[in-house]
């Protein structure tokens, strides 16, 4: 059996991370992914298609998730589909669907000032974060 999803998409909020009483860290954002509209042969448009997905990780990845990452920021996530149900506060039964991250590159960052930081990469949560003057030159020699 396999479960397994990679999603190349844009923070639609800042990232929510929260310590849980264990003192394990936790963050929550939605990704937006979005499939570029096209024009088929007889001239029909088809728009585009924006699906938006509810990401969780936790530990290491949650906490350089909090300290790097920012609404509209581009990410790609490896992980998994969990659902699950609760009952909210009007005693009704709701369900989600969120993507349980694994892995987590960082393919752009905004600062706070408006410009653009390029981080290749955000560690797993045993490694050490790498600061954007430490990633590997994009200089092949060949």
């Amino acid at each position: 059996m396999l479960n397994k999803v990679m999603l190349i998409g844009h923070l639609g909020k800042d990232p929510d991370v929260r310590t849980l009483d264990s003192g394990t860290k936790v963050c929550q954002f939605t990704l937006a992914t979005t499939e570029k509209g096209y024009t088929l042969q007889n001239g029909t448009q088809v728009p585009d298609r924006t699906e938006w997905h509810n990401i969780v990780l936790w530990k290491g990845l949650a906490e350089v998730a909090g300290k790097y990452l920012h609404k509209g920021d581009k990410v790609f996530i490896e992980g998994k589909i969990r659902s699950r149900s609760y009952e909210d506060n009007s005693k009704v039964k709701r369900y989600i669907t969120e993507i349980f991250a694994d892995n987590m590159e960082i393919l752009s960052t905004t600062s706070k000032s408006g410009s653009q930081n390029n981080v290749s990469e955000a560690p797993l949560p045993s490694e050490t974060p790498r600061l954007p003057s430490e990633t590997p030159s994009d200089d092949l020699p060949f």
